[in-house]
C-alpha cells in the first residue's frame, strides 16, 4: 500500500540532521473503493418518477335531464384559437359578453384566473374551449396554467359555433 524510503545520512560537518522519507501512496485500492461506491449508489437510487396531470372526464352522453345547468355568474370561458391566441369572457355565450384577448404568461391568464373575481367564487367554473387551429401546446400551457392557480372547477368543452361568432365579431379574425 504505502512505501515509505528513507535516504541515507549525508553528514556534513558532523551534524546530525532528521532523517527525509518520502511517501509513495499506491492509489489502486482507492480507485477500486470509488468504483464499488459508485456501483452501489446506482443501483440503490431510485429515479424521478413522471409527474402527470389526473384529469376525470365526464360520462358521454348524458341526458339533459340529468345535466346541471351552469350560472351565468359562475361562469369562465377561456377560447383557444389560432396563432397561440387566447381569448376569454366570463357569463355565457348567449348573453353576447366581451371577449378580451390574453396570453399564456404570467401577467396573462394567470393574473386573470388569480382574479378576486375568480378566486372569491367558489361555485366559479373555468369552460376550456379550443378552436379546431389551436395547437395541442395551448392547451397543455392553459391545464398548467389551471394548475398553477389551484383551479378546483374545469372542463374541457368543444367550442360552440356562438363562441367562434363572438371571436370574428369581436376580434375580427
Amino acid at each position: 500500500m504505502a512505501e515509505i524510503q528513507q535516504q541515507a545520512d549525508s553528514g556534513k560537518g558532523g551534524k546530525k540532521r532528521a532523517k527525509r522519507s518520502s511517501t509513495k501512496i499506491d492509489m489502486t485500492p482507492l480507485v477500486d473503493l470509488a468504483a464499488l461506491l459508485i456501483t452501489f449508489f446506482m443501483l440503490t437510487t431510485t429515479f424521478n418518477k413522471p409527474q402527470t396531470m389526473e384529469i376525470n372526464m365526464p360520462v358521454k352522453d348524458v341526458p339533459k335531464e340529468e345535466q346541471i345547468a351552469l350560472k351565468a355568474s359562475n361562469a369562465m370561458t377561456i377560447i383557444l384559437g389560432k396563432n397561440d391566441k387566447l381569448y376569454y369572457y366570463f357569463g355565457l355565450a348567449e348573453d353576447n359578453p366581451e371577449i378580451v384577448e390574453s396570453s399564456y404568461a404570467a401577467d396573462g391568464i394567470r393574473k386573470v384566473l388569480l382574479s378576486p373575481r375568480v378566486k372569491s367564487n367558489d361555485k366559479m367554473t373555468v369552460l376550456v374551449k379550443p378552436m379546431e387551429e389551436s395547437r395541442y401546446k395551448n392547451m397543455v400551457d392553459i391545464l398548467d396554467e389551471l394548475k398553477i392557480t389551484d383551479t378546483k372547477k374545469f372542463a374541457m368543452v368543444d367550442i360552440a359555433d356562438e363562441d367562434e361568432k363572438l371571436v370574428q365579431e369581436q376580434m375580427g379574425n
